[in-house]
């Protein structure tokens, strides 16, 4: 990268800027890398702990074409096509089956612990509805982000930690940079670059709470906030699936950790209060089923009075399974896991273990070509899947087609000072105010307005009044007050967060129907054939704008 100044501050340029330094980062910025390009990573947090990724993970979804009709490209992205809806089939196929390789070769060779069997085979299980044993299982999952972060820094590539990209620059229709700040001491920056590649997170949280009450003890990390999908939106890329892909899981009661795939691929059973084993209801494979229908079954037990508590019973399984999950799965998701069953006497082998249903975090797609790159040009998409593999491998194949167009891309473009000058105002104004509320306070009301509108159970009238709500607390944006940096930080975060809650709430009132999503419609309570399409939104003029089909 080069670095030089203006009136507005620091200019960086560089061929290939990727924007988060998650698992879609890292392997955007590996294949960049391999292909010859200067690349510059961004993050507002730290390589080594950034991204869901940084709290760690217990799987990885691999397809190895080892032979039976299960375990291949096709049968994957027939699946996969199903689950993705209005993405190319050949980005699935490209951007992941067949990616898969080299990220695995990549994983290893940092020291990633993919458990094999006696036989040198991989140790995979079966998740999610999936027809075939893809998820290989991860013996040091708490540490990958560290082993994949000291391998970054070892090959030259430029990373900028702390640096919070709040907005998308683009010259002549083409994405052409970005602008982003230092939320530790204050910096301001702008990034010019041949391609820009968005790899920001396809899940964001905040909007929603669990049992806790506490927006940072959740499923997924909390410092994504909606970028991914805002910035894009501002810059004129199309979104879809906002309404279909909210997603929740089951959690530890109390304790916001993924890892509910090993508990239900290993052959977990899940109980309601008068013990009774549900989940047939709900999915002809039980626990294993797709995660919608076991968050959609477990919530309408709670509506017949049938929970809380729920459990998930480990206590019939082989004693050394039941080690493998509580002291090698388990932990591999958050290091802290072990800490929360010693203090709560949890022991998978005697009893079972108490859940609850997760908080909503939201999740949708930006509109992406074959190749990467979304309908606006110049911007890839490395988030287009899910999961530590879908990120990672999405993101490897993003950095390889944004290298090669950036190969071709002769000049930087102009940036507009006027644009970035409004915008640096608009970054510190709350730290001149010396009156005002709190980001806590903010986002606090926002997601009472999400919890009691927009929860698993919704209806249009519901939804109409959380947008007016919505609406309304945007005003209170230009009151946020910041007296230091991170409460700076927040309240720009607070900026995204309100956005997607609108996104997602408009979005959410077009679907006319259950059974696609998460959440149900109380008044529309079956589902509508006609409606087997994705959603898209976009802007024009500021005006947000949806149509049926891509």
């Amino acid at each position: 990268m080069s670095i030089g100044k203006d009136s507005s501050g620091s200019v960086i340029e560089t061929d290939v800027l990727i924007l988060g330094s998650g698992a879609a980062g890292c392997g955007a910025a590996f294949a960049a890398k391999e292909k010859g390009a200067r690349v510059l990573l961004l993050d507002k947090g730290k390589i080594e702990s950034s991204g869901n990724l940084g709290g760690g993970n217990d799987h990885f979804c691999a397809v190895l074409n080892s032979g039976p009709e299960t375990d291949t490209d096709e049968a994957f992205v027939n699946f996969m096509s199903k689950q993705l809806s209005g993405l190319p089939r050949g980005l699935i196929e490209k951007g992941w089956a067949k990616t898969i390789p080299p990220v695995l070769d990549i994983l290893e060779a940092v020291g990633v612990e993919l458990i094999r069997n006696e036989d040198g085979s991989y140790h995979r299980t079966v998740g999610f509805g999936q027809p075939g044993n893809w998820w290989i299982h991860i013996r040091n999952g708490h540490n990958i982000k560290r082993l994949i972060a000291k391998k970054m820094r070892s090959l030259g590539i430029d990373v900028m930690d702390h640096i919070m990209v709040t907005k998308l620059l683009k010259t002549g229709g083409h994405v052409s940079g970005c602008i982003g700040y230092h939320v530790l001491d204050g910096g301001f920056y702008v990034f010019r670059a041949k391609k820009v590649i968005t790899a920001l997170g396809r899940v964001a949280t905040r909007g929603w709470t669990n049992s806790t009450g506490n927006p940072y003890n959740i499923w997924f990390s909390p410092y994504n906030t909606g970028s991914h999908f805002v910035l894009a939106y501002d810059a004129g890329v199309k979104l879809f699936n906002l309404d279909t892909e909210q997603k929740a899981t089951l959690l530890p009661k109390g304790f916001g950790a993924p890892g509910m795939n090993g508990i239900n691929s290993m052959g977990g059973r899940e109980l309601n209060a008068l013990g009774e084993r549900f989940m047939g209801k709900y999915d002809p494979m039980w626990e294993n089923g797709i995660r919608r229908n076991q968050i959609s079954g477990t919530y309408q037990e709670m509506v017949e009075g049938k929970g809380p508590p729920f459990y998930m019973d480990m206590t019939h399984l082989d004693k050394d399974e039941v080690q493998h999950l509580q002291y090698v799965l388990m932990p591999g998701d958050k290091a802290t896991y072990l800490d929360y069953c010693k203090q709560k006497g949890i022991d998978f082998a005697k009893y079972p273990l108490e859940v609850e249903i997760s908080e909503l975090s939201f999740s949708g797609q930006l509109a992406t070509l074959e190749n990467g790159e979304t309908n606006v040009k110049g911007l890839f998409n490395a988030c287009p899947f899910p999961g530590f593999s879908g990120a990672m491998c999405a993101g490897y194949y993003a950095g390889a087609q944004a290298a090669e167009a950036s190969s071709r891309t002769e000049s930087l473009a102009a940036i507009d000072e006027k644009e970035v000058l409004k915008e640096k105002e608009r970054i510190f104004s709350p730290a001149k105010r010396e009156d005002g509320i709190s980001y806590k306070a903010f986002e606090g009301t926002v997601r009472q307005v999400m919890n009691y509108y927009m929860g698993y159970r919704r209806s249009h009238k519901g939804m109409e009044v959380a947008l007016e709500k919505l609406q309304f607390l945007e005003g209170y944006l230009n009151k946020i007050k910041a007296p230091n940096e991170h409460e700076l930080m927040k309240a720009n975060e607070s900026a995204e967060l309100i956005k997607i809650c609108q996104l997602a709430t408009r979005s959410s009132m077009e679907r006319k129907e259950s059974g696609r999503t998460f959440y149900s419609r109380t008044d529309y309570p079956e589902p509508n054939p006609d409606l087997a399409k994705p959603l898209v939104i976009w802007q024009e003029n500021g005006v947000p704008k949806t149509a049926w089909g891509m």
